[in-house]
């Protein structure tokens, strides 16, 4: 019997997808695993080595979880598959299950640039590897475009803690401000704060998290908008790698980095920093529409511009055409949709808009620099099967 020690916590949205992915590689792949899960308070009880005895005595053929303690050498004393999930940093004795955590940062800067924000805010916790690193990520790619930075980290204390202090940084921030936080949890904290004080969310804040936890992002109010992690996909390699060590087809640590896939968007960043209110009402039409048959006469019918003034403005402030911003909005729908469904390519392609099938690859590949088809290998989010 092969058995599968989890160190690991069940009340976040990540970790319940993580063992999804895990339960099911063993269940598609016949692996015959038994799972036990080892409560989080039994380090607090019995301390590291607590959980060391308990592997050798339960006769554990794998271990994977989560802890901050290095001073045991978990692979070395057990001689079995060990997996740490990084919180402080990335383990240099066992295998890591870790994170694109700088493209993750990188991705929320690009997605507020592209709603023309020019001050960007960071929230979370100082000294956490996958904080560190989404705060680096996202602070280098708004460096590059000139962008103002602002940030607030969190060490070696709770968050609530420093309310007051997260209070004042918050009211001094300029506005509208993009605030990207390093998870959900504290996004969620930042929404209620806001409320609290009065700061309104989007249109003074603009607040973007990671995780997509539905719970947490949907219990605020506005809705938090989100970035979607391969966590699933994460959860299913990471059971064929352990199923290789196991039989002995693969030897020596490894990494399962989980990449961002997607940003599910919800009403906190719905604010865009665009000062011209006719070209905003056009850019929000638009965005509400695009499954429609938008047009530039359909677009004058609500602002009063004349065809040339419109397409000038729209130019000048959006960097691109009415037109090809109503393509690339579809395709950014189609993007989303290619990742969470198995529906196929001509079907969404009329859902979101596009009357005209033959040239919708052609389109998307010009806006995603991608063919439809492998992005939706790419992100893989919906089929499990694509991950072995």
């Amino acid at each position: 019997m092969i058995k599968i020690l989890l160190f690991i916590d069940y009340s976040s949205d990540f970790d319940r997808k993580l063992l999804l992915g895990l339960v099911r590689y063993a269940k598609e792949n016949n692996a015959g695993w038994l799972f036990y899960r080892l409560p989080i308070y039994y380090v607090t009880m019995h301390g590291t080595k607590g959980v060391l005895e308990f592997a050798k005595n339960w006769g554990a053929s794998a271990l994977i979880g989560k802890w901050t303690d290095d001073t045991i050498n978990f692979q070395k004393e057990l001689n079995i598959p060990v997996v740490l999930q990084n919180y402080h940093h990335r383990s240099t004795c066992t295998s890591n299950l870790t994170g694109a955590y700088k493209e993750t940062g990188k991705m929320a800067a690009q997605f507020f640039k592209k709603r023309l924000f020019e001050n960007f805010a960071y929230f979370g916790i100082k000294g956490v590897v996958w904080s560190d690193e989404r705060r680096e990520g996202y602070e280098q790619e708004i460096k590059c475009f000139s962008g103002n930075f602002f940030c607030f980290e969190v060490e070696g204390q709770d968050k609530d803690e420093l309310r007051e202090e997260i209070i004042n940084w918050l009211l001094q921030l300029p506005k509208p401000i993009a605030l990207f936080c390093c998870d959900d949890a504290h996004a969620l904290f930042i929404s209620e704060i806001c409320k609290i004080i009065g700061i309104c969310i989007p249109e003074s804040i603009s607040l973007l998290g990671v995780d997509n936890d539905e719970l947490m992002c949907n219990i605020s109010d506005p809705p938090i908008s989100s970035i979607e992690l391969e966590v699933e996909k994460g959860g299913y390699m990471l059971g064929k790698l352990i199923d290789k060590q196991l039989k002995k087809e693969y030897t020596g640590p490894f990494n399962i980095v989980i990449n961002p896939v997607r940003i599910e968007l919800r009403q906190s960043t719905e604010k865009y920093n665009i000062k011209d209110p006719y070209v905003l009402k056009v850019v929000h039409y638009i965005n509400a529409h695009y499954y429609s048959d938008l047009s530039i006469n359909t677009l004058l019918t609500h602002v009063p511009l004349s065809r040339r003034s419109l397409e000038v403005k729209f130019k000048k402030i959006m960097h691109i055409s009415v037109y090809q911003y109503i393509l690339k909005v579809r395709c950014d729908y189609l993007g989303n949709l290619l990742l969470t469904t198995d529906r196929t390519l001509r079907e969404l392609s009329i859902e979101v808009g596009f009357k005209d099938y033959n040239n919708v690859a052609r389109t998307f590949k010009k806006y995603k620099r991608i063919s439809p088809n492998e992005y939706r290998k790419k992100g893989n989010v919906y089929n499990p099967n694509g991950y072995a």
